[in-house]
């Protein structure tokens, strides 16, 4: 049995080792059938899990209790460290922060996430005090709990500031002792270069917003040292369900007669 401090320390040798992959199950099947392909991470997804109960992503519509509930079962199901996309640690004051980030590690996470959105359409972003005060509250709690933190400038994707703005934010954020830095939305490869070059911590790059095309080469030689997918893998398990069931309508069965078999999806082979 691997301990939670184990995993920590897994999580950390993994991103001083280079670029690495980290999926993003939304169950505990997704989870065992991507440890099983040799993964040696992996990530919560908020969007994902929303999407599977039916609830909008970034609006609290899932509770801090239920994400964690969701974290801690995917964590339990894994030998391998995980960490949560637990969207702005679903609290307002650095009290609440702090206490995402203990029950973090008491879920067993080795990592957790923290962003400078808010759930609020009409303002999607933090202001850049508010942003840092935030940081500064779940850095300390982490540091307390060893729990590797990630912190988020999510102002690109959201077309509220520019990689300018997002730099001073994650240089801020390093600062402040957040382990990992990650900007969603980044536009270009040229952007994705300057961001890593400007610090030292590693940078997290997010598959399916943004810039699209690249090669795993590329995003490493950019400086990348992981990449999620955050919720584009279950956009896409969404996708192949919705194109199935449309088939299913018009009467064609043959995907359901094609389906792997259970052994199958429990059991993957990496080789195949």
């Amino acid at each position: 049995m691997i301990s939670r401090s184990e995993k920590v320390e897994q999580f950390r040798i993994l991103h001083k080792s280079g670029c690495f992959l980290v999926p993003n199950p939304w169950d505990v099947a997704g989870a065992q059938m991507m440890v099983g392909l040799g993964f040696g991470a992996l990530a919560t997804t908020s969007s994902g899990y929303a999407f599977s109960r039916g609830k909008r992503d970034g609006a609290r519509e899932v509770s801090r209790d239920e994400s964690l509930a969701y974290a801690a079962e995917i964590a339990t199901a894994s030998h391998v460290p995980v960490t949560a996309d637990f969207e702005d640690c679903y609290e307002d004051t650095p009290g609440g922060i702090a206490e995402t980030v203990r029950l973090a590690a008491e879920a067993g996470l080795a990592g957790l996430s923290i962003e400078d959105r808010r759930p609020d359409p009409d303002q999607p972003i933090r202001e850049f005090d508010d942003a840092v005060a935030r940081v500064a509250a779940a850095a300390k709690a982490a540091r307390r709990y060893d729990i590797v933190l990630t912190a988020r400038a999510d102002g690109i994707g959201k077309g509220v500031y520019d990689v300018e703005e997002a730099v001073r934010r994650l240089r801020a954020f390093e600062a402040l002792g957040a382990e990992v830095l990650y900007v969603p939305g980044v536009p270009d490869l040229v952007s994705l270069e300057r961001i890593c070059r400007s610090v030292s911590s590693p940078v997290n790059h997010v598959l399916g917003q943004g810039v699209s095309g690249l090669t795993f080469d590329q995003i490493s030689k950019a400086g990348v040292r992981r990449i999620s997918l955050g919720g584009s893998l279950a956009r896409a398990a969404g996708g192949a369900l919705l194109g199935i069931c449309q088939e299913i309508a018009r009467g064609d069965f043959t995907a359901l007669e094609t389906a792997p078999s259970w052994n199958r999806l429990r059991s993957p082979d990496s080789a195949t």
